[in-house]
């Protein structure tokens, strides 16, 4: 796990001093060891320089990067983990490969000798890497199937640069890191940025499942991967089977992602996911997993007990950490700095501080992500396929009339309710898989942003998932394309690569997913709170209280925060007049929010949050704004 940093460019352009200074601001991802490289083409017109900081998992001592292979042909740098490194290194010792190291970066320079572009299907982990071909003079640059890490690329006049975070890359010359108000826009609207674009213009992301093959001036990029979901026809119609076959593969990804040379544990929540990894780790270690589990000191808003609970029942070493509020804004401003844009989720905040608590005993944990992404697990998945039904029943006419102005007048306590009857109302699928998950509702987002017309289309990807079968395919398959790469995966790896800690998915194993999407529907919403094969599997690992237990959810207790102790800060951040979203966001609107939600009239934390992230943004980043009037007035 580390962070990586690339360039390649006309030998014309004097950026060799820059690679050090660009790799460097990857520290936080790799404390353990650093490394650069520079090449040239053979013929002279064309430069390389890679770039590594090192977070040692495997092989500690033996697999410095950037890593030549034993014939100096290629040089890699490489973030991430490979987990069936050993499987695909005896496959290529028959071959008559030869390996000087234990790692799995010499495993994947080998792999790309055996089979090219073609390793990529056979790879399982989560991974990005620059590779240099010194006999082609081609670099090579590649991400995993579901993004889990991250691989910037910012192109200028002669050059190609790549990074795991951003900051490297706005500090690179002839980047344009100037506002992009498209994502602006569209941050308001999904509460994340979807790829590939990012908050500055000239910065991209390499999306997940694809790769990109620079050769000279000639770039060729292609895609690999695609989701299960969107290629893959239900056929296993017994649910035991199903269970059973779904037990097996999940058990296999937990065992192979326990391959480690460095200490290692697992983020506890005391819900379902997270429960079932440290559940089936108990059964593959001989000693106590280290258990991390953070909650607040706000009366319902902690799963710490729940989670205290399964600690107990497996025996695991476990550790706590309660954040209050001061804990939380003091780690604000370096949250927006690692995610290179606005904090999509609040929740952000308490794994950055857990993952500084674990780094202290562990350098390595397994979590719970994306099983909901994976399995349905959501409100939006159980009522998806129940939209077209309301649709056929209620006319648009009448819903915008009648049936939507009542949902948006119910109490938060029904937001749920709130959203899933405002959402049903929606007829075009892109704005309502944005609908589902976004930041602004019932022309919210019009009403505070109407810069410049819009000047790119989103990526049609994950609107367009090909053969699924079911509205709940679609949206499964909307998620892992959209969703996880570009906001809850990002969590996983910004935040904590920011406390200098590695973490890993199981449930996003492609194995697994190309299982589940063998799945009928019902296998996975057949039941009141979603997740059914999941559930099954689960009654048969933890105690019935664990599983039949309220799901309360991680959920940061930013409404009476902003209305406490946080008032001041949020006043500042969105009523001060030197705050720039007073001058691309229409401030009228801002204050109307703000006034409702600190008077308690209203409960605007969703929004507000995303609001008081941008401007923590345009702070921290101060990026060039162009193009934008001020809107609405400043109200006193």
């Amino acid at each position: 796990m580390c962070g990586i940093f690339g360039f390649h460019a006309r030998s014309r352009l004097s950026l060799v001093k820059q690679l050090d200074k660009a790799t460097d601001l990857l520290a936080h991802r790799g404390p353990d060891g650093r490394g650069t490289f520079v090449g040239h083409s053979a013929n002279g017109d064309w430069q390389v320089g890679l770039g590594h900081r090192r977070l040692s998992i495997l092989d500690i001592e033996g697999s410095p990067q950037p890593m030549h292979s034993h014939d100096g042909r290629y040089v890699i740098v490489y973030n991430g983990e490979i987990y069936n490194y050993i499987e695909l290194r005896g496959e290529l010792v028959e071959r008559g490969h030869r390996f000087a190291t234990q790692g799995d970066t010499e495993v994947l320079i080998e792999a790309w000798r055996a089979w090219g572009e073609d390793c990529l299907s056979r790879l399982n982990g989560m991974f990005a890497f620059l590779l240099w071909d010194t006999e082609t003079g081609r670099l090579f640059a590649a991400r995993d199937p579901f993004g889990k890490k991250p691989l910037f690329v910012a192109s200028g006049e002669g050059f190609h640069a790549f990074a795991s975070e951003i900051e490297p890359l706005r500090n690179f010359p002839g980047v344009d890191d100037r506002l992009d108000q498209d994502s602006l826009r569209e941050f308001l609207a999904y509460r994340y940025v979807p790829g590939p674009a990012t908050f500055f213009r000239g910065i991209s992301k390499v999306p997940p499942g694809t790769f990109m093959a620079i050769d000279g001036a000639r770039i060729r990029t292609g895609r690999y991967f695609t989701t299960p979901f969107s290629r893959i026809t239900p056929d296993m119609a017994d649910f035991d089977e199903a269970v059973s076959a779904f037990g097996e593969k999940l058990d296999e990804a937990v065992r192979l992602r326990l391959r480690s040379d460095a200490p290692f544990g697992a983020y506890l929540s005391g819900g379902l996911d997270s429960s079932t990894i440290v559940a089936l780790m108990s059964r593959h270690m001989g000693k106590p997993v280290a258990t991390y589990s953070v909650g607040f000191d706000v009366a319902g808003s902690s799963e710490l007990p729940y989670a205290r609970k399964v600690a107990e029942a497996f025996g695991t070493d476990h550790h706590e950490l309660a954040v209050g509020m001061h804990d939380f804004v003091s780690v604000w401003e370096e949250a927006v700095l690692r995610r290179g844009a606005p904090v999509s989720e609040p929740s952000d905040l308490p794994v950055l501080l857990l993952s500084r608590l674990a780094s202290r005993t562990v350098k390595m944990v397994l979590t719970g992500e994306g099983a909901d992404e994976l399995l349905g697990g959501y409100p939006k998945h159980r009522a998806e396929p129940w939209v077209r039904t309301y649709q056929g029943l209620v006319p648009e006419g009448l819903h915008n009339l009648l049936v939507g102005p009542a949902a948006r007048a119910l109490p938060y306590s029904a937001r749920r309710l709130k959203t899933v009857v405002g959402v049903a109302g929606i007829r075009d699928l892109q704005a309502r898989m944005v609908a589902w998950f976004g930041g602004a509702d019932g022309g919210q987002a019009a009403a505070l942003y109407a810069g410049p017309p819009r000047s790119r289309d989103l990526d049609p990807l994950p609107f367009a998932p090909g053969g699924a079968s079911s509205a709940l395919k679609r949206m499964l398959h909307f998620d892992q394309t959209s969703w996880l790469p570009d906001n809850l995966l990002e969590r996983g790896d910004r935040m904590m690569m920011a406390g200098s800690i590695e973490g890993r998915m199981p449930f996003m194993d492609v194995g697994l997913a190309e299982l589940v999407a063998r799945f009928p529907d019902a296998f996975l919403t057949g039941a009141p709170k979603g997740k059914r094969v999941l559930r099954a599997l689960a009654s048969r690992l933890l105690p019935a209280e664990i599983i039949e237990r309220k799901k309360v959810g991680f959920r940061v207790p930013v409404e009476q925060w902003f209305r406490t102790g946080m008032a001041d800060q949020l006043r500042d951040l969105l009523q001060s007049g030197d705050a720039t979203i007073r001058q691309v966001c229409n401030a009228t609107e801002i204050d109307r929010l703000v006034n409702e939600h600190l008077g308690a009239v209203s409960n605007h934390e969703k929004i507000l949050w995303a609001l008081a992230n941008l401007e923590q943004f345009f702070r921290v980043f101060r990026p060039a704004i162009a193009d934008v009037a001020p809107q609405g007035h400043e109200a006193a």
